[in-house]
């Protein structure tokens, strides 16, 4: 199929199936990730496989069909909707001339251009450069003619030549700096409890509107687009709930499936206050035909960052893109456990602040307030 897209780099997508079951949402989420990187989507070549070639992924005769699509649309890069391996990498480059990226690079180049603060920015570096350290045994020299583009941002260009040594020696330096924001973030932690602030980090998937919903509690104007990853860096404000009960509210970054591992190790300063907080406000999509499948991923990210434990409200947003009306559900103990609503045009909000004060006046000690609401 041939979609075309105003952009940057001229891209030939690859999706394998490899049987599962949601394969289709998953080459829906790809498009949505390469559209959100700037590229310029020439066509998307599919197929089917039971396992991965150890060579190249795609099978020999799936590799030339590529080919003969890059060729007829003379384009620049190929994205491959699924992990590479270095060797995999340098093998398809060779066969089909041009860049080829995986999807980790792919998030990773998102990120590096949505990364606005100085922590986000360092964040975003020392997971490239982790990735970067397992390929460079490559041959670079294509590569070096071609300045810029998907997977060639942040040190993706300035580091090609370093060797190990530098490389690492950036690394460590990377990590020393981030290692004082955390500092300096348990300072500021430290503070709020000796004033008793209650803390509540947005989670969920990207794209479940959570920057929306901090933007509508706060009337705050933090970036909010309807694209994967509009926000990267954690934004924290106090929030009155009455004129006698006050929260800290921080905003996240969105979790998505197969979520880079590197990308997890590297934000965990700003993961940070996701890991700290005492109560998890669970954003959802109610209108996102997998958004079950979506509480189960951020549920596993939580769990590798040790958040497991940590109280969950669950937010069901997007109400009015399905007609329904705001409400709450109560659990077994008539606490307010979820609560729909629409950020985006304020209703459900007031029943939102009041499970807030709820909460802030009954903090429970587990995961007791976690349910999902269909």
């Amino acid at each position: 199929m041939f979609e075309r897209h105003k952009g940057g780099d001229r891209a030939v997508l690859v999706c394998l199936d490899f049987g599962e079951v949601d394969y289709q949402d998953g080459a829906e989420e790809f498009v949505q990730l390469v559209e959100s990187a700037g590229a310029n989507i020439l066509a998307t070549v599919e197929g089917k496989r039971s396992r991965p070639d150890r060579a190249y992924f795609a099978g020999t005769g799936k590799v030339q069909e590529i080919a003969e699509v890059v060729r007829a649309h003379e384009a620049e890069l190929v994205i491959f909707n699924h992990a590479l391996s270095p060797s995999q990498e340098r093998n398809l480059e060779k066969v089909l001339q041009c860049r080829v990226v995986d999807r980790t690079t792919l998030i990773l180049d998102i990120f590096a251009q949505r990364a606005r603060t100085a922590e986000g920015k360092l964040q975003v570096e020392l997971a490239q450069l982790s990735h970067i350290s397992t390929r460079l045994i490559r041959g670079w020299t294509h590569l070096e003619r071609q300045k810029g583009g998907i997977g060639m941002r942040g040190p993706g260009e300035s580091q090609l030549e370093t060797d190990r040594r530098l490389l690492g020696a950036r690394v460590k330096r990377l990590k020393d700096q981030l290692a004082t924001v955390q500092k300096q973030r348990a300072t500021q932690r430290r503070a709020r409890e000796r004033n008793r602030q209650f803390s509540v980090a947005i989670v969920g998937y990207t794209n479940a509107g959570k920057s929306s919903l901090f933007n509508a509690l706060t009337k705050s104007k933090i970036y909010v687009a309807d694209q994967l990853f509009a926000t990267l860096d954690t934004t924290s404000r106090k929030l009155y709930l009455d004129p006698e009960h006050s929260i800290v509210l921080s905003d996240t970054v969105g979790f998505i499936r197969q979520l880079p591992h590197t990308l997890v190790a590297a934000f965990h300063a700003t993961l940070e206050e996701t890991i700290q907080a005492d109560l998890l406000l669970h954003v959802v999509d109610v209108n996102h035909p997998l958004r079950d499948m979506q509480i189960i991923e951020v549920n596993k990210v939580l769990s590798e960052i040790g958040a497991e434990r940590i109280p969950q409200l669950m937010v069901n947003n997007k109400i009015d893109l399905r007609d329904m009306p705001p409400s709450v559900d109560h659990d077994e103990y008539g606490r307010i456990c979820a609560v729909r609503l629409s950020a985006t045009q304020g209703t459900g909000l007031d029943a939102l602040r009041a499970a807030l004060l709820e909460a802030l006046s009954h903090p429970l000690k587990t995961a007791e307030l976690t349910n999902e609401s269909k």
